[in-house]
């Protein structure tokens, strides 16, 4: 999920509980940059952050452990005679928020789904009712749908949340998305695209891009031409259908790992080594 694509006013009504920032889908982002990311964050405030990948269950084991940390050392915490522990999921749409609960499930207690999952915003539509996720400690966990700010602060950080998938695509048009996204891939020089479809080179007119990749899906459509004679059937390239799969290649790590909020981390200087937190920092 992009760095600037936050709601301030989420952060600070979050400041009154412990939290824990889970980046997912770290497999599709690329991390060589991985220090400045946690600088970055760590300069707005959010020193918990453990990056995940639910689909392979990667650093999910820290999760509990990190949970059960921050809950304990909280200032508000009074046990009392509570045994159990129950925590709140929250985020933008889309980002694995019913996959991380399940993912916890199979780690922790070695069973299945527990809620639906899906490739599109919108699949929860209600808070649930406390899952369970662990036994020692008892932790159960609640599910929520997706909340994105009421006002985006520009429109690039609107296209760039819609990329990873937070709207659905047809508020903001495919063809509008897959023209940001070859915007992207060509400015920072990411060309797996190119090797993906096996275009020859790169392009960045995005017409001519999806006209090829839909001749190499075979994605053409019959439409109606009206000439001098009469109709005529002229076979043309479906432009939706290859913007459609040009965006599934994207969000699924087919055209390669990207980092859309590159230009965010500028502001850093190199990371000098033998100043990079260990792992413990992390």
């Amino acid at each position: 999920i992009p760095l600037s694509g936050r709601n301030p006013l989420f952060q600070e009504t979050l400041g009154i509980k412990p939290h824990l920032l889970v980046l997912n889908k770290m497999d599709l982002a690329d991390l060589k940059e991985k220090q400045k990311i946690i600088r970055h964050l760590e300069r707005e405030g959010l020193k918990n952050v453990i990056f995940t990948n639910c689909i392979k269950d990667e650093n999910i084991k820290q999760v509990i452990p990190k949970v059960t940390e921050l809950v304990g050392n909280s200032y508000r915490y009074h046990r009392g005679e509570n045994v159990e522990f129950c925590i709140m999921v929250i985020g933008v749409p889309n980002v694995g928020k019913s996959s991380l609960i399940n993912s916890l499930r199979r780690q922790h207690l070695r069973k299945g789904k527990a809620t639906r999952v899906g490739g599109e915003p919108g699949i929860t539509r209600a808070v649930m009712s406390k899952i369970q996720v662990s036994e020692r400690p008892l932790m159960f966990l609640l599910d929520t749908p997706g909340v994105l700010a009421p006002r985006i602060e520009s429109v690039e950080t609107g296209l760039k949340l819609a990329l990873c998938g937070t709207v659905l695509d047809h508020l903001v048009g495919e063809e509008t998305l897959a023209d940001y996204l070859l915007y992207t891939l060509n400015r920072h020089q990411l060309f797996g695209y190119v090797q993906h479809y096996g275009l020859g080179e790169a392009c960045d007119d995005v017409a001519s891009v999806l006209k090829r990749v839909a001749m190499k899906l075979g994605k053409t459509q019959k439409v109606k031409v009206l000439t001098g004679t009469g109709n005529v059937n002229v076979i043309q390239p479906n432009y939706s259908a290859a913007a459609r799969d040009f965006l599934r290649a994207f969000r699924s790590g087919l055209l390669g790992p990207v980092m859309l909020d590159r230009d965010v981390l500028q502001s850093f200087p190199p990371t000098d080594p033998s100043q990079a937190p260990g792992p413990r920092d992390m």
